[in-house]
């Protein structure tokens, strides 16, 4: 395979397409310019043809991988830099809800796109789905469990933070059926944990993590995050280091991100907490990717690694690709036929919605691009830190575009070749160091780039016609 030694002008190198080319990619090859995640050009549904097109897609039959996500959303309290914050949970909360989310799986059991082709990821998120109680974690996977054409080897996730979690809870999640647990750590250090509000200290977070692990009923995965406040290089390598050694199954490595109206903006803003300078979170990345090299981790993708093939990431892996999601839970977002929607955030108005059932329950419905499936395969390609061309290629052709990927992106893919973000080999394009740090930006831009390019083509064949 070869791509086309092409070499924008420097008049094009400006264009935020383009990375910056200098002797430390990882520091800032880029800076604004495009969004940060990779939507395409979708579009919303009208509200008055929702309710038809709904019930046309939950009568259409599934097929493809599919996952499902339940929305859990509770969290004792708002963590600084979380942008997901929902509801206060409160204990008599916990039942209502659960019974909720039963009603709404019931009312669709009937329905093709709830029956038939099996599910291979079941995730519970949130929110902090650990807050429920014993009991009504049981009763909500068991009635998923029954509900749901779940696969025999069906990855059953249960989200949680330590705090609210216990191994007691966590042995009823098992039984019940749970066969993954991931957990938001962020740091094992006390300093940075108090900064971040974390109730739980290091030593007891290692403890729960190790009785976790002794129970050898499912995988154990956690999140670290770097780039945060009061954290500096050597710490983060630490928590690495404590991570490796606990025995755990998975790892992911997310840097920082500042979101508007997180009460961690709020005080950097007011100069009360100062996370990592932007230039510096690619080093952080570095040194993440080179402890679990050395401690013979594997990375599945450009942010998770594995210890062993207990963990298969599944959900992560599959939802990011384009595969069909069922939605379940207040605020929970899903994938039909390519139709992105969302669920009713509202407790309240879910609750009474999953008694009317059909259309109620949405709270927005919006149509793929044409270009979805394009879109998929690069997402897939890039999240594992490997582009296939050839898989993008075949998404052209299904959108009946008699194109080549390499052609349409050649400029770019030669730019970021020159820049040190990626290389070529026979039939793959796989990102360097500095590459998968930048992953995210980068999908986005060449998911732009591509649609582009395919408007110009099609407008010159036309005018040309």
């Amino acid at each position: 395979m070869t791509v086309q030694n092409v070499t924008p002008s420097d008049e094009s190198r400006s264009d935020p397409f383009f990375a910056r080319i200098s002797d430390d990619p990882l520091a800032g090859a880029f800076s604004g310019g495009i969004r940060a995640h990779a939507h395409g050009r979708v579009s919303a549904v009208p509200a008055e043809d929702v309710p038809a097109l709904w019930d046309r897609l939950c009568e259409t039959p599934r097929q493809g991988p599919t996952v499902a996500y339940v929305h859990v959303p509770f969290c004792e309290n708002h963590c600084l830099f979380c942008g997901f914050y929902q509801n206060p949970w409160r204990r008599e909360a916990g039942a209502p809800y659960v019974d909720a989310v039963l009603a709404q799986m019931q009312a669709g059991a009937a329905m093709a796109v709830q029956q038939g082709h099996p599910i291979r990821a079941l995730y519970l998120g949130g929110g902090t789905p650990s807050a429920l109680s014993a009991r009504d974690l049981a009763r909500l996977v068991g009635g998923l469990r029954e509900t749901l054409p779940l696969s025999p080897d069906c990855e059953i996730t249960l989200e949680g933070r330590i705090v609210s979690f216990g191994l007691e809870k966590a042995r009823a999640a098992f039984d019940a059926g749970v066969n993954r647990v991931s957990l938001g750590v962020q740091s094992f250090d006390d300093r940075v944990r108090r900064r971040l509000g974390r109730k739980s200290t290091r030593s007891e977070t290692l403890r729960f993590l190790e009785g976790l692990v002794a129970a050898d009923c499912g995988a154990v995965v956690i999140d670290l995050i770097y780039g945060l406040p009061g954290q500096d290089r050597a710490t983060f390598r630490e928590d690495l280091r404590m991570a490796a050694a606990l025995g755990l199954d998975g790892l992911d490595l997310y840097a920082l991100k500042t979101i508007p109206g997180t009460p961690l903006l709020l005080a950097q803003e007011k100069g009360k907490l100062l996370p990592a300078a932007p230039h510096s979170l690619g080093h952080y990345y570095a040194d993440g990717c080179e402890e679990m090299d050395r401690a013979g981790w594997e990375p599945i993708s450009t942010t998770h690694w594995r210890r062993g093939l207990r963990e298969r990431n599944l959900y992560n892996a599959d939802v990011k690709s384009g595969a069909a999601c069922l939605a379940f839970g207040a605020g929970a977002g899903g994938n039909l036929h390519g139709h992105g929607y969302r669920l009713q955030p509202d407790l309240d108005a879910y609750a009474e919605a999953t008694r009317q059932g059909g259309s109620a329950l949405l709270a927005g419905l919006m149509r793929p691009s044409a270009l979805a499936a394009v879109h998929n395969a690069i997402k897939a390609g890039m999240e594992r830190g490997r582009l296939d061309p050839a898989a993008v290629d075949r998404a052209l052709a299904d959108c009946g575009l008699a194109r080549r990927f390499e052609d349409l992106a050649a400029p770019l893919l030669a730019q970021w070749q020159e820049a040190g973000l990626m290389t070529v080999e026979a039939g793959a394009l796989p990102l360097t160091l500095a590459g998968r740090f930048w992953q995210v930006a980068m999908t986005a831009r060449l998911i732009a780039w591509t649609d582009q390019a395919v408007r110009e083509d099609t407008s010159a064949e036309e005018n040309a016609g």
